[in-house]
């Protein structure tokens, strides 16, 4: 297999994108076709400073790595949940992620917030104690990294908080929303949320690269990550979802592509429209300062009661 670019050794066939590239050509594609999504979708400016939600995975880890290649203020954020369960889950991502800053980009700030440390309970802990989830890690785990991605990007002057979502992650949702017609949250599904009222912006650089492309970017560039997903995945109608879309995807090459970007052009010209949820008025949690909707007391803060 041939490079479409140069005739060499391809490392990678993207039938979607109709083009085989070989190591190099696929990094400077790579890192060109990052650039043009956040160009496209408005994401963040030269001059902005960028917090990377990372977890020692290839996305994360990909994407913190093509930003410092762009020239990007980029810094990475490293939550630490606690998650053992025998495998040693949160300790193997942490190690991953400072591996990768000594290994690649020796100058590169990794913050590390740990749950643990800070208010004395892991993920699992918290949700074996509270009603949240129903004893499921999940619901707890989403809380905390929103809570605090967005405490360290303002109170880092973060304009933007980016995240390592591929379009593989973006299509298992927006077909799982889709089936079951969540139209609040089919209304906000995109590669930018704005800024809001002390809530910072949140995108995703990767939205339109498939993980095997992903993959193939960590693999090329020697990027080592956190192979196993998170003990607590095992069984989530995600992974189902995904597995029926690659089928498609494998029958009808660019399936996966076409649908999300058919789904933002149709909503985006408003040919179908998907009626939002009221918006409550945001306001300060009483403890923390962090914008809530709920009563005196953020949905974080009331865990710890």
């Amino acid at each position: 297999m041939k490079c479409s670019k140069c005739g060499g050794l391809a490392v990678l066939n993207m039938r979607q994108h109709r083009r085989r590239l070989c190591a190099e050509h696929l990094v400077e594609w790579f890192l060109s076709f990052t650039q043009r999504a956040i160009d496209k979708y408005l994401m963040f400016g030269s001059e902005d400073r960028v917090l990377i939600a990372v977890s020692g995975g290839k996305d994360s880890l990909a994407l913190w790595d093509v930003l410092l290649k762009l020239g990007y203020e980029a810094e990475g954020l490293y939550i630490g949940l606690g998650i053992d369960e025998g495998v040693g889950y949160s300790a193997t991502s942490l190690e991953m992620c400072r591996s990768f800053v000594s290994g690649h980009h020796p100058e590169a700030v990794l913050h590390v917030v740990d749950l643990e440390e800070e208010h004395g309970q892991t993920v699992p802990e918290l949700a074996r104690t509270r009603l949240r989830g129903q004893g499921k890690p999940c619901s707890v785990c989403g809380l905390v990294k929103r809570h605090i991605m967005n405490r360290v990007a303002v109170s880092g002057n973060f304009p933007a908080i980016a995240t390592g979502h591929n379009l593989d992650d973006e299509v298992a949702v927006l077909l799982q929303n889709t089936l079951h017609w969540q139209t609040g949250y089919l209304a906000r599904q995109s590669p930018v949320l704005a800024e809001k009222d002390g809530l910072a912006r949140k995108v995703k650089p990767f939205i339109r690269f498939y993980e095997r492309e992903t993959a193939a970017y960590t693999l090329v560039s020697g990027i080592d990550y956190i192979y196993d997903e998170c003990p607590f995945t095992t069984g989530a109608t995600t992974g189902y979802t995904k597995e029926l879309l690659n089928e498609l995807e494998l029958r009808s090459p660019g399936s996966k592509q076409q649908f999300y970007l058919e789904f933002l052009r149709a909503r985006d010209a408003r040919k179908v429209v998907f009626a939002e949820r009221a918006s409550a008025e945001l306001h300060p949690c009483v403890r923390c300062g962090q914008p809530t909707t709920a009563g005196d007391m953020c949905a974080f803060c009331r865990l710890w009661e």
